[in-house]
């Protein structure tokens, strides 16, 4: 929370399934980024699991501040899953804005949005279980009706949330569609808690005019960031730099080569011919995309 009290605007990592992790988020935090989220976890496998607990969490003391996102859907194993990475983060998130039918049919992420009782209850239920200072949060999406997804703030800022982070679109738009910031500004004028915008920040333009269009404390870009982890220093594309430091990352923490090699194209697509795109893309080995880099950018490893 000292974040939110002592920057004018915080920039935001967004939590991503497979991307957001630790390798990403270190890359993303030398390049003006000031808060990560991990991948969303889902909870109950996360706290019946040690494998799962190893595959899906993975931190280092640099990592901070950290927030874990996980999906559940009853307050008990949320409680649970936040108490074991409790010693190892800043603060847990609830995803209550995933709409994809197998998130809304086991009871999480948008499915939440249509049980706010619900919702508060698993709140105030984290929010009891956990020290003071430590924060908890929920993300959600709007609803079409603006006074209903204020009533639904204003609702989990009364069970105890710390702050809230609002996609600016509904379940039904998924990841496209114009983003709502005016029911995010309304949003923010009702909550006494740091709102966090989300959709459709690519560039800290972007973020600099959300931020004056709604008045928001913080901006978290998903898409965007993943294009160009260097988009809060400024960058408008990602520049050689951060591409090369993502390399000496992924080497250093042994990123499997599938993690590895997508996080280069969603970073270089901008920058190469639609002949280079096809040849990188289609690079099957880390090695083959050491010797790309070496011969076409003279990159040294």
């Amino acid at each position: 929370m000292e974040l939110f009290d002592t920057k004018d605007l915080v920039t935001v990592c967004a939590p991503m399934v497979r991307y957001s992790k630790l390798a990403f988020r270190s890359l993303v935090r030398k390049y003006g980024c000031d808060l990560c989220f991990t991948p969303m976890i889902i909870s109950d496998c996360f706290i019946q699991s040690i494998r799962a607990r190893h595959s899906d969490f993975t931190i280092s003391q640099d990592d901070r501040p950290l927030i874990v996102q996980f999906a559940a859907s009853n307050g008990e194993d949320w409680a649970k899953a936040a108490q074991i990475v409790a010693p190892y983060c800043d603060g847990v998130d609830l995803n209550c804005g995933c709409p994809q039918r197998w998130a809304m049919a086991e009871g999480y992420g948008a499915c939440l949005l249509h049980h706010p009782h619900l919702l508060a209850d698993m709140v105030a239920q984290v929010r009891r279980s956990l020290p003071t200072h430590f924060t908890v949060s929920v993300k959600i999406r709007i609803f079409q009706d603006v006074r209903k997804t204020v009533e639904l703030a204003r609702q989990v800022e009364a069970a105890g949330v710390s702050f809230l982070s609002v996609h600016g679109r509904t379940q039904d738009q998924r990841g496209s569609g114009p983003v709502s910031l005016a029911t995010i500004s309304q949003i923010k004028d009702a909550l006494s808690i740091p709102v966090v915008a989300n959709g459709d920040i690519r560039s800290l333009e972007d973020a600099t005019r959300v931020k004056d269009c709604t008045g928001v404390d913080g901006v978290m870009s998903a898409q965007g960031i993943l294009e160009n982890p260097a988009m809060f220093a400024g960058h408008p594309t990602t520049p050689l730099e951060c591409v090369r430091d993502w390399v000496s990352t992924s080497l250093s923490l042994g990123i499997p080569f599938p993690t590895f090699h997508h996080h280069l194209i969603y970073m270089m697509d901008k920058s190469q011919s639609r002949a280079d795109r096809r040849y990188f893309n289609g690079l099957g080995s880390t090695s083959g995309v050491l010797s790309y880099l070496s011969e076409k950018y003279m990159m040294e490893f």
